[in-house]
């Protein structure tokens, strides 16, 4: 064979030559065509979302995957590769959010979903062009001509069916749970999001140990004997400053929502008489016994305080405070002490139900704060879990609608019934620059300052914090928004992925991990550790579920464009659809019927049919006869397709 000589080498019309070369005589094309027959290796390449422009990191990966594929071609693989475009997801809305200049809280008010969706359609192939620039002339190999796009129906109905497959096996199901949530995105995030490199950073956040004030009775009592008895004497006249038990966080917003205390079973606990080194009143506080020091050893409790002039205290500089510790029992022992609610702005259901008392928890460890958990079941996992182990009412308010919300809305503000901090954001992050200078105005100070650092001032005045300190730690944020998420109570769909997680563990160790640390270290722990995966998405942008429930419980999950379609039908013959249900299914079918489309084939044909885009799940039954109610002002003249892209 001659080759062409260089007598000098100019690397892009080289290149150009190449292309012009490859593209003259198709020879991507051929190199699939001329092994008709052969064993065949499929590629699908995970989409890149062509509503951003493409980078270097793209072509490096891209890079690693031509490689396997050119690989597999010469070993005699017929390999068909086929392109892709991911255009739903939290980065379309974004970019969508702030070209329109709205939030989430907007659509549906100052934009229609029909509007919504139609701008994200718009966005989302922008870039294509540049893609597709970039792809040629890096010379990676891959079909652009019949890509798979996630918001055309084909590719959507496709997803019914696997879901449909899913429910059938029982792999399918809806669930409460508190789950990692980005106000900033107003959507939940899965585990594997909440774990991308980056997403853990280092914060100074106003950490606080709060005084739990104990409630005296049968249960109690042993605690202010003690203090009775104790060798300094009892506290005499000013025995109202009462006994606490401290408990330490990173969260003080969370704190209005606080219904139990959680302490380890064979912790070991001791109550100290001292004083509050903020108002110096005289109080006993109840901690672990191996935190002691970290609390009564530096600051102004110094090891010269230890057993220290109670009498003389009140007439001192205050500098040196005396602490003595005066008994010492198991959490066993405190387990169901009762204590005045911390921040009372809203009550526990009547009956309460149990709310306020001490509780075992498997959890609890003496490595930090006081042995002693803040426990609010509608911020926490662990919380959550324990709360509901021993019968804990979560405080929670009423929404319009008469249902129980958090006290922290989607968009991470307090309620209006937390009424010294109503509608303020729980977190400064949230807050753009001008809403904090507004903030600090409002406020009427010199600085701006945080839900957290008031409501630490607030607890200093009343009695009610012991320590108050800036901490710094890991906390998780967002990995779209770069803001910090919160710990919220969400219902979401589930896949039983924790069903298969043995399996998954075997397979991983049959797989040639280059290097074998990928497959043995991140991604192993990461399957050792596995979840359910949390599937659905608080979007109107994305891939809707095709799960229809009834208000009794009752659900029917669609697998097809076939099944939506005889489920409507099947509502249009109950008699207690209203009129208006009943138009807009009869409107949705009649568009259907007059489509140019072929009549719609089961997903397990192969043939799957155009369905629609809209919101995460449908907000009506086909089961109960409400029928499909989503669409409206619909256009007789469209197709049903055209019809159903409208939503």
């Amino acid at each position: 064979m001659h080759y062409k000589e260089y007598k000098s080498v100019n690397y892009a019309a080289i290149a150009d030559e190449v292309l012009a070369f490859w593209k003259e005589n198709k020879i991507f094309e051929q190199s699939i065509e001329v092994r008709e027959g052969s064993p065949t290796f499929t590629f699908f390449e995970g989409p890149p979302s062509a509503n951003g422009t493409p980078g270097i990191h793209h072509v490096m990966a891209r890079s690693i995957k031509d490689i396997f594929c050119r690989y597999k071609t010469l070993r005699g693989f017929q390999v068909k590769r086929k392109g892709g475009w991911d255009t739903h997801g939290l980065p379309v809305e974004l970019q969508v959010e702030k070209e329109l200049g709205i939030t989430k809280e907007d659509i549906g008010k100052k934009i229609t979903v029909e509007e919504y969706n139609q701008k994200c359609r718009e966005t989302v192939m922008r870039f294509t062009d540049q893609w597709d620039d970039l792809t040629e002339k890096m010379g990676y190999w891959v079909d652009l001509e019949n890509p798979y796009i996630t918001y055309k129906n084909e590719y959507i109905e496709s997803i019914w069916h696997l879901l449909k497959e899913f429910y059938k096996k029982g792999l399918l199901y809806k669930g409460y749970s508190i789950q990692p949530y980005s106000p900033a995105a107003g959507t939940g995030l899965s585990s594997h999001e909440l774990n991308m490199p980056g997403t853990y950073k280092d914060v100074k956040d106003t950490s606080l140990t709060a005084q739990f004030k104990v409630i005296e009775n049968q249960k109690s009592k042993f605690l202010f004997e003690a203090d009775k008895n104790s060798p300094s004497g009892g506290w005499g006249a000013v025995a109202e400053a009462g006994t606490f038990i401290l408990a330490w966080t990173t969260t003080p917003w969370t704190l209005p929502a606080n219904s139990a205390l959680t302490v380890g079973k064979n912790i070991n606990y001791v109550l100290v008489k001292t004083f509050n080194p903020y108002t110096y009143l005289p109080v006993n506080v109840v901690l672990a016994k191996d935190l002691v020091g970290k609390y009564f050893v530096g600051s102004a409790f110094r090891e010269k305080g230890k057993d220290g002039d109670f009498e003389g205290f009140g007439d001192s500089n205050k500098k040196i405070i005396p602490w003595t510790i005066i008994t010492e029992c198991k959490g066993s022992d405190l387990e169901g002490i009762e204590y005045e609610q911390l921040l009372p702005y809203i009550a526990p259901p009547a009956p309460s139900g149990g709310a306020f008392r001490v509780i075992i928890g498997d959890f609890v460890t003496t490595e930090d704060g006081t042995g002693v958990v803040h426990t609010s079941p509608t911020f926490g996992a662990d919380d959550f879990k324990v709360a509901q182990q021993h019968g804990i009412p979560s405080i929670m308010v009423k929404d319009e609608a008469g249902k129980d919300v958090p006290i922290v809305d989607r968009r991470g503000r307090f309620v209006k019934e937390i009424t010294d901090f109503a509608l303020e954001f729980v977190k400064e992050a949230y807050l753009t620059d001008e809403e904090k200078e507004a903030e600090r105005i409002k406020q009427g100070r010199d600085k701006y300052l945080s839900v957290d650092e008031r409501i630490a001032i607030k607890l200093k005045t009343e009695n009610k914090a012991f320590n108050v300190q800036r901490y710094e730690h890991t906390y998780p944020h967002c990995w779209r928004t770069d803001k910090p998420i919160l710990y919220y109570p969400l219902d979401s769909w589930f896949i039983r992925t924790t069903a298969m997680k043995d399996k998954l563990v075997e397979l991983n160790k049959t797989i040639n991990w280059k290097p074998e640390s990928t497959g043995t270290g991140r991604f192993g722990n990461w399957l050792e550790n596995l979840v359910d995966w949390n599937l659905s998405r608080s979007r109107y942008w994305g891939t809707p579920l095709p799960i229809w429930r009834s208000e009794d419980s009752e659900e029917v999950c669609i697998g097809s464009v076939e099944e939506l379609i005889n489920g409507i039908k099947h509502a249009l013959k109950d008699d207690v659809l209203s009129e208006e249900q009943r138009e807009m299914n009869e409107k949705f079918v009649n568009a259907y019927n007059d489509s140019i489309k072929p009549h719609p084939k089961s997903l397990s044909t192969g043939e799957g049919l155009e369905t629609g885009v809209g919101h995460d799940s449908f907000p009506s039954t086909v089961e109960d006869g409400r029928g499909v109610q989503r669409f409206s002002e619909v256009d007789e003249s469209i197709t049903w397709e055209q019809f159903v892209y409208q939503s």
